[in-house]
């Protein structure tokens, strides 16, 4: 937002000093973009969490009750899953046979002391990395989308300081 507030500001006064920070600063952010790209496609193959707990996706925390509640709450309703492998993942951390109550089919208080019928089977590690390998696509199209974006104001950028350059030097 201030890299494009710099740019506006820029544009609108004609100012060289704007124009040229704006393009440098955008430069670095699509370089790094773009070095953060090649390396994630470089690597993608190597890159796997050492523990389906670190990934934070619906795992019990170790560190904590109150940490390892919070993740699945978001999670599980939304993907229909329950714990990292299963919900008897959650057996550990509440040290009895219980799940949070966003594990369950029908969400109601406490609804997570009910029988293991009433909870999601499925696990939510396996389901989110899924859900992310199929919407790939759709992740690879708006990061070219924003890519070309930033070479048009890179582009527009150059050709305005070109511009204000060559009038201040007719007029000098």
């Amino acid at each position: 937002m201030a890299i494009g507030f710099v740019g506006c500001v820029g544009a609108i006064k004609e100012n060289k000093c704007l124009l040229l920070t704006f393009f440098v600063l955008l430069l670095l952010v699509f370089l790094l973009e773009a070095t953060v790209a090649i390396l994630f496609f470089a690597y993608t193959d190597k890159v796997q969490p050492p523990l389906p707990a670190a990934s934070g996706v619906g795992a019990p925390s170790q560190q904590g009750a109150t940490a390892g509640r919070r993740g699945p709450s978001r999670v599980s309703p939304q993907f229909r899953c329950c714990g990292v492998s299963n919900y008897t993942d959650w057996f550990e951390v509440y040290n009895a046979t219980r799940v949070p109550d966003s594990c369950c089919l029908e969400f109601s208080e406490s609804c997570g002391l009910h029988a293991p019928g009433t909870w999601w089977k499925a696990p939510c590690y396996e389901t989110v990395k899924m859900w992310l390998q199929e919407n790939l696509l759709a992740v690879g199209v708006f990061g070219l989308c924003t890519a070309l974006v930033q070479i048009l104001g890179l582009t527009f950028a150059m050709t305005m300081y070109c511009q204000v350059v060559k009038a201040d030097t007719y007029c000098a």
